[in-house]
């Protein structure tokens, strides 16, 4: 069966004018946010709050000098593990009664882990405390061996209030390369209240938290080699095992 002429046309212009509006969408495009790690200068400030840590190790390692400085080392930052529900780009959230949720129209420029092991990764470099810090991919030798779980890295809602508090948690362990020796775990941990519940502000406070588990991280897992360093000293063993070759 064919379409009178004057039908068909009328269709045509139908079909043309509603093309527009078939085709377009008035959602809001799905946003993209990153994060920074923070400047060396913000890295070394945070060291003073690790005077007492330092101390602390140079007496468990049977001297009352502060630590020396890292000589030659070299580190491996693992891909880190991630708890569930932070395997995605997803932004998270914790709301109450146990619930997990997420931003929508939201998401960080790759998967949380992803987005750590980036941030960990520049922190140490520019620490300046290692000769070399390598990423996953890297096919050089490392002295030490830094492998990260996320246990933490979400905005939580359940305080009551109408901002989150952002929550960044770290479980961290170093070992040595050689013999996969465990030298130290520890926690670096960060935290920060959002100034208000949007989207940028929930960032901002992401980035606040995250600022300061880095510069823990930063302080703590150099400290960990330091105590490693002397105590292989004390013992008469090679600082840097990985030169023997």
């Amino acid at each position: 069966m064919t379409l009178r002429p004057q039908l068909g046309a009328l269709l045509l212009c139908l079909l043309a004018s509603g093309c527009g509006s078939l085709l377009h969408s008035t959602a809001r495009p799905e946003q993209s946010y990153y994060l920074r790690a923070p400047a060396a200068a913000a890295v070394h400030a945070s060291g003073a709050d690790a005077t007492g840590a330092n101390a602390t190790a140079a007496h468990a390692v049977g001297t009352d000098a502060a630590p020396a400085p890292l000589s030659g080392m070299s580190l491996r930052v693992a891909h880190p593990n991630a708890s569930p529900g932070l395997e995605s780009p997803h932004i998270m959230l914790v709301q109450s009664d146990y619930r997990m949720n997420f931003l929508a129209g939201a998401r960080w420029a790759a998967s949380a882990p992803e987005v750590i092991e980036s941030l960990v990764v520049q922190t140490l470099r520019a620490s300046g405390e290692w000769t070399s810090v390598a990423d996953p991919s890297s096919p050089f030798p490392s002295d030490f061996l830094l492998q990260i779980g996320v246990r933490r890295f979400e905005a939580d809602y359940t305080g009551g209030g109408e901002a989150p508090v952002v929550h960044v948690v770290l479980d961290c362990i170093i070992g040595r390369r050689e013999g996969r020796e465990v030298i130290a775990t520890f926690v670096a941990s960060g935290e920060a209240n959002a100034a208000a519940n949007r989207v940028s502000a929930v960032v901002g406070a992401f980035q606040q938290a995250t600022d300061a588990a880095l510069g823990s991280l930063a302080q703590q897992v150099a400290q960990a080699a330091r105590v490693a360093q002397q105590r292989a000293a004390q013992n008469g063993e090679n600082p840097v095992p990985s030169m023997k070759r």
